[in-house]
């Protein structure tokens, strides 16, 4: 048995057992990914798939163990690469985060340029996506480490930490009625168009919850992934903005006044995300030590290894 069968097999399985999809994303011949997987069927002497004449129907149940454990080597190879990399190179190379729109705005900046103070020669690749998709770059080892609110606790296959609290505000032009409100309720804002976040992102979950669970249905005039487009919008009348704090709280334009939302919609947390079994370069635990100062080296090791539960924020 060789990686090209481990390869094969695991690839088949990701694309749902289209081996000509498979194929094409190893850029090899159908053909051969099908030699491939049978002669490695028959050097283990159990069949990884059943099928219907040449086509792959389904992952047997010995098959289902053959493809964990190559799960298990083709990551620890891939820690293989990256423990050479880390003692060849200690302090270059590139940190590749997934995150949202909001964390990759409002969030990220400062520890960025933390990271980049601290380890100078490391280049830092931004990918920005839902939550899911953010889950889905960890897997796929598109990128090391992964921040969002929404969803990636749902994976079994990445290791997650909490890493921040924070609570969505109510954003209105300073002529709104609402604006010249202390205190306000959420049947106060069920009266109102609301503009706020795309149902998978940025704590959208709570929101729609505070609601229902006051039996109220509010008026979502607008859904955007874009607090900044959220903010813009409202300034047009089109309805009051809910978002995330971090979005207006540094913000400079007078034209409009926030007002914080965690006594009527629950405190969301913010989350770190690595894959589960990764070898972490330096630099990558660092980049999460500036992330929270509740992150550290020795607790994400632990993490990483299942020797550590959710702390407490």
């Amino acid at each position: 048995m060789n990686l090209h069968q481990f390869r094969f097999v695991q690839e088949a399985a990701r694309r749902n057992l289209n081996l000509t999809e498979a194929a094409k994303a190893l850029h090899t011949s159908q053909p051969g990914v099908s030699k491939a997987i049978i002669e490695l069927e028959e050097e283990l002497g159990v069949e990884i798939f059943a099928r219907h004449g040449k086509r792959l129907k389904r992952i047997t149940e010995p098959g289902l163990h053959v493809l964990q454990s190559i799960e298990l080597i083709m990551r620890e190879i891939g820690n293989l690469k990256r423990i050479g990399e880390q003692f060849s190179a200690q302090d270059s190379g590139t940190l590749s985060i997934a995150t949202t729109h909001t964390q990759a705005r409002y969030v990220l900046p400062v520890p960025v340029a933390r990271l980049r103070e601290a380890y100078p020669k490391v280049n830092v690749s931004l990918h920005q996506g839902t939550p899911d998709q953010v889950a889905r770059m960890i897997i796929d080892e598109v990128a090391e480490i992964g921040i969002a609110t929404e969803s990636l606790s749902n994976y079994n296959e990445i290791v997650t930490l909490p890493c921040y609290e924070w609570q969505h505000a109510l954003v209105v032009p300073q002529n709104h009625p609402l604006a010249a409100k202390e205190k306000f309720t959420l049947e106060d804002l069920a009266h109102e168009p609301i503009i706020t976040y795309h149902p998978t992102f940025t704590g959208r979950t709570r929101i729609d919850n505070a609601f229902a669970q006051r039996k109220l249905s509010p008026r979502i005039a607008l859904e955007a992934i874009d607090s900044d487009v959220i903010k813009t919008y409202v300034r047009l009348g089109l309805g009051v903005g809910i978002v995330a704090e971090m979005a207006v709280r540094d913000d400079t334009n007078a034209d409009l006044v926030a007002r914080p939302l965690g006594h009527l919609i629950s405190v969301n947390v913010a989350r770190v995300a690595f894959k589960r079994g990764a070898y972490l370069r330096n630099f990558v635990y660092k980049f999460a030590e500036l992330l929270s100062d509740r992150l550290t080296r020795d607790l994400i090791g632990r993490a990483m290894t299942g020797h550590v539960n959710d702390y407490e924020l």
